[in-house]
């Protein structure tokens, strides 16, 4: 097989898209203090609107995106955010229009929320780091911090740090409403009834006190007061649907529903003064008054596109699939979704393909004058051939005819072809885990693999490779079942129903491919390497030989002497023509003899490594491979006789390679492009692209949301959908694409399609690239960011900071004065003085109080991620200490910080380290997103004690198990537990280890590809395989209630108290007395 497969580029489809008479995907409306006006956002600009309806006119006409716009309470100005710098700050400008005037400058996203009661500051939230006292997880970007900011511009004074949501005043600024935020669940997710659903709070300004308002179990939020105060207009999904209630804050009578949608949620709530209140509902703009019935606003935009959806893009190669040609002189590649051919030498390229849907998968037919592929056209993927015409045009890059046709096209899903070497059939599969034979001379396919042996994970993971006679395939099988691989050949004809595992290992095989003209097969296998200490992580494999043959096997283990002596005798014996013919016969009646193929194994590689591609000479007499460590990436040589390795060259991340037919030649794929070597002589020679391409980035869009429904239909974990009609909600969102010119607007359209499921694990994510934007860098402190004024007070120096050095006079106290050079005043944000300077030497001017004296201290500031590294630990640091204090150090305290091998090692050291001579132990796994890691956490913490140590007569501490927690424990959990971090509380519980405590748990146990798409900006989730435990039904929306409901006050933790962790230490204290 002449090809290679990494990440899976999706598809472009293309699309017109226009600003129509009848707008779609009005988002974020926002309506004027006297109700006369509404202010909304489209196509990621501004625009303005009378409330009765009619012809809306721009705001704002930049590329950046502006949203979530804001009114005064006088109706004279509008605040916005905009990503004008790279991230999201506020902007306001006059209601009327003109310049926006940007007010925040920190690199933390920033989202206006509403103005003070006196319009002179902007209400706002912001993904900036908490305060020194909060001793919640800190995740700045999932807990919104309170700031106001003055609106001429100046210092953010900080306002609550517990995190608040669409916050906003009541009339005389007394009192805020806002929604709550528990976890890292999609924001667009729909009908979820469970533990991490917004709830509506009150905050008393004056008394610093929080209320909560909602009781629903599923999602209350987006509230706003009514204009007397007496009540709370918000959303709430109580009655099935998404709609507005009207619930009294004091007085005792029923709430009201005052909308009644159906199928669509009701979003972006907003208010007038006489209580009319703006919405949307399914991508347009309602109005209601006086608690009456909704009414649509009609809106025209006439306006010019303020970008071209066609755009010009180079052609690269530096990641994702590769095939080269029979001869070698050709290296197809898939760029967004294209198939592109290109010389090697020359850098000649020509475009294959130019369709709206998506091409993957590529394939030389034997002949190398045809290439294969996938496609996903007409509602299925199918697999199509491109062919030179003429006859006088031997290569794809100067070809001038190109025929295009259907070899595969049904309604099953057919993807992954691979010809055989006589050019007469292709293997594919059907439906992801089917594998079959397509004959091209009789258009019949048969079965090699049925259904529920195999299980695809993402999309092209199924290994399958033909011997050269085309006779037997090979195949990295699950033998069903799960998480499973053996090397399986079958003979292709279809007559072997079963196959013959080669393999039988129990650990893990794949990368097999007939060598040696067929009489011997190599392949992968971890049976020897390095493994992480758990069950999942990165592990060093070998590569591995088996013969089909004895001759074969013996020749291959002949010293490099030996075989030179066998060679020579072989050459000077010259073979008559009946011995030729002999041979050749011989050579057509050949059969792989398969009995006692273990005794025939020889490991290659002299040394185990985290090994990617790999291939051997056509004699056997070389292996290549591709060895990765932490520091670099390295294409090896092993002479398989004298068992001599060397590094040819290092290549770039993510590399991997395909080797030509004759073994002449290697070409290397990374993301430094792709490369030409020798294998004689190791010589190197960069394979250049030229091309460009006109990418229809509306017809990319529309093609991945159709790829995502469909998606979603063949891979979700529930075939039946959870009942939804999924055919009507394609449909509608469908008809939003030409009001969509951007990927935040697209982003939240996937998330609101995908919403419907009602599931975890799925939703849209795009990643901005914006590498000239604003970075603010981070001096290592906590400052008092309540107080206003010139001087930022210094609260605390973080441990491990920039500034946690023995040289450095700066403490807690002290007031920084400037940086740089530059005044902190309360006129101007200071966090542009800390611009893109991480890693550059900052002078700064501090003032010491206590001592009455000024100096001056050099420092290189960090990343906000470093930042969050260090806040981590402090965080960590201090749950341990706050239980040591609490159990007078007899209970032990552990941080679970992801579901992986890397926390597995942090856990394993602390707890049978600093933690081994504890009486019981505390696990605390909030603010887990998951990963794979539940049973190698139950085994370790679930051990029983059954052998001591009695070294000559003394007693020792210890015991068997040696490698397990043999004590009491409980796990710390809260509603921010996500994927693995929620299974393996579900199964702490079922196995009796211990108790559970904090807040239940939302039931997210679903396996999901994240799956990148042809746009790499975009990813969307498919939750796929289904948990089942005791219930016997999937784990996916399944509550895990906690033994103990312990809730977190937020007037708790922000002054350093952890009620959960109390209550775990109180918990344990009784075990140990038990």
């Amino acid at each position: 097989m002449y090809k290679l497969f990494f990440c899976f580029f999706l598809t472009a489809s293309m699309q017109t898209t226009f600003a129509g008479e009848n707008p779609l995907w009005m988002r974020y409306p926002s309506i004027s203090p006297d109700g006369k006006t509404i202010v909304f956002s489209y196509k990621g600009d501004l625009y303005k609107v009378s409330a009765d309806g009619g012809t809306a006119l721009p705001l704002t006409i930049h590329e950046a995106h502006d949203y979530q716009p804001v009114w005064s309470h006088d109706g004279k100005t509008i605040a916005f955010a905009s990503d004008r710098y790279g991230n999201f700050d506020v902007f306001v400008m006059p209601a009327e229009g003109g310049t926006p005037v940007r007010l925040t400058t920190n690199s933390a996203n920033d989202y206006p929320y509403d103005f003070s009661t006196d319009d002179q500051s902007v209400l706002f939230g912001s993904g900036r780091h908490t305060v020194n006292t909060n001793v919640r997880f800190p995740a700045g970007r999932l807990f919104a911090q309170l700031y106001r900011v003055p609106v001429k511009g100046g210092r953010s004074v900080l306002i609550s740090a517990t995190g608040m949501e669409h916050a906003q005043y009541n009339s005389d600024g007394s009192m805020i409403v806002y929604q709550d935020r528990k976890g890292t669940e999609d924001p667009w997710r729909k009908h979820h009834t469970s533990s991490v659903t917004r709830d509506v709070w009150l905050y008393d300004t004056k008394t610093k006190t929080y209320t909560k308002f909602s009781g629903y179990e599923g999602e209350d939020r987006e509230p706003v007061f009514s204009s007397d105060d007496q009540y709370v207009y918000y959303l709430s999904e109580k009655n099935g649907t998404q709609n507005i209630f009207k619930a009294p804050i004091k007085l005792k009578i029923a709430e009201r529903q005052l909308t009644n949608f159906k199928n669509h949620p009701v979003r972006h709530l907003t208010r007038a003064k006489d209580n009319t209140l703006c919405f949307t509902w399914n991508g347009e703009i309602y109005t209601l008054k006086n608690d009456g019935e909704p009414k649509k606003v009609n809106i025209n935009i006439v306006a010019d596109a303020k970008s071209n959806e066609d755009r010009i893009v180079p052609v690269s190669a530096t990641g994702g699939e590769i095939a080269v040609s029979p001869n070698g002189k050709e290296v197809a590649i898939v760029f967004r979704g294209e198939v592109f051919i290109t010389s090697v030498e020359g850098g000649i390229t020509k475009r294959i393909t130019n369709t709206p849907q998506q091409e993957r998968m590529v394939e030389f037919g034997a002949d190398g004058k045809t290439i294969y592929y996938a496609t996903e056209r007409n509602g299925s993927w199918d697999i199509y051939k491109t062919s030179i015409v003429r006859k006088e045009e031997p290569y794809f890059y100067a070809s001038t005819l190109l025929k295009e046709e259907p070899v595969l096209a049904s309604e099953k899903e057919e993807f992954q072809p691979i010809v055989s070497p006589d050019g007469k059939e292709i293997a594919y599969l059907e439906e992801r885990n089917i594998l079959k034979v397509y004959n091209i001379a009789s258009k019949q396919s048969r079965t090699i693999i049925p259904a529920g042996v195999n299980f695809s994970y993402r999309d092209g993971d199924q290994e399958y490779n033909w011997s050269p006679d085309s006779k037997w395939i090979a195949v990295a099988s699950d033998e069903g079942r799960y998480s499973n691989s053996e090397i399986v050949v079958f003979k292709a004809d279809g007559t072997d129903k079963t196959g013959t595992d080669l393999t039988n290992s129990g650990f893990n095989d794949g990368g097999q491919q007939f060598v040696m003209d067929g009489k011997a097969l190599i392949w992968g296998n971890d049976k020897y390497g390095k493994k992480p200490l758990a069950y999942q992580g990165a592990r060093e494999n070998d590569i591995f030989i088996m013969f089909f043959e004895q001759d074969a096997y013996d020749r291959f283990r002949l010293s490099k002497e030996d075989y030179a002596l066998v060679k020579e005798r072989e050459d000077k014996t010259k073979k008559d023509s009946a011995q030729k013919a002999k041979d050749s016969i011989a050579k057509k009646n050949w059969q792989p003899n398969l009995t006692n193929i273990d005794d025939r194994k020889i490991r290659l590689t002299n040394a185990s490594a985290n090994i990617s591609s790999f291939a051997l000479s056509t004699n056997g007499e070389k292996l290549w491979y591709i060895a990765n460590n932490e520091r670099n990436t390295e294409l090896w040589e092993v002479n398989t006789r004298t068992r001599e390795s060397k590094v040819v060259t290092r290549l770039g991340n993510g590399a991997g390679f395909v080797i030509t037919a004759d073994g002449k030649a290697i070409f290397v794929i990374s993301d430094q492009g792709i490369l030409k070597i020798e294998t004689e002589t190791a010589k190197t020679t960069p394979v250049s692209i030229r091309s460009e391409m006109v990418l229809n980035t509306a017809g990319e869009r529309a093609y991945i949301l159709e790829h995502a429904w469909r998606q979603v239909k063949k891979k979700f974990y529930d075939p039946k959908i959870h009942g939804l009609d999924w055919e009507m909600y394609r449909d509608n969102y469908t008809r939003f694409l030409p009001h969509i010119n951007n990927n935040y607007d697209f982003q939240e359209l996937l998330s609101e399609m995908l919403g419907e499921l009602n599931a975890s694990h799925t939703g849209g994510r795009y990643s901005p690239q914006n590498p000239n934007g604003d970075q603010t860098a981070s001096l290592g402190l906590f400052y008092d960011e309540f107080a206003g004024g010139d001087g930022l007070k210094i609260t605390e120096v973080i441990t491990g900071g920039p500034l946690d050095v023995a040289g450095s006079k700066i403490k807690a106290g002290m007031i920084l004065e400037k940086i740089d050079g530059e005044a902190v005043t309360a006129n101007a944000d200071w966090a542009s003085l800390l611009n893109r300077k991480a890693g550059k030497n900052v002078l700064l001017s501090v003032f010491d109080p206590a001592k009455n004296e000024r100096f001056d201290e050099t420092v290189k500031p960090i990343n906000a991620g470093a930042e969050q590294g260090l806040l981590y630990n402090r965080w960590v640091n201090m749950m341990r200490k706050m239980v040591d204090k609490l159990s007078n150090g007899r209970v032990g305290y552990v941080h679970v910080q992801g579901m992986n091998d890397g926390s597995y090692r942090t856990v394993y050291e602390e707890v049978m380290g600093k933690n081994a001579d504890k009486d019981a132990l505390i696990v605390d796994t909030r603010f887990n997103g998951g990963g794979w890691l539940h049973d190698d956490l139950v085994t370790f913490l679930g051990g029983k004690k059954y052998l001591t140590f009695a070294p000559y007569g003394f007693s020792a501490k210890g015991q068997e198990p040696l490698n397990k927690w043999v004590k009491p424990s409980c796990v710390v959990m809260s509603e921010s537990n996500y994927s693995d971090a929620f299974i393996f509380p579900y199964a702490y519980r079922n196995l009796g280890i211990g108790p559970l405590i904090g807040k239940p748990v939302p039931g997210t146990g679903t396996a999901v590809w994240w799956e990148t798409q042809i746009d790499p900006t975009l990813v969307f989730g498919i939750p796929m395989i289904a948990t089942i435990g005791k219930e016997g039904r999937p784990t996916e929306n399944l509550q895990l209630n906690a033994d103990f409901d312990v809730f977190l006050p937020y007037d708790a933790f922000i002054n350093g108290k952890d009620s959960q962790i109390e209550k775990a230490v109180e918990e344990m204290l009784k075990a140990i007395k038990q």
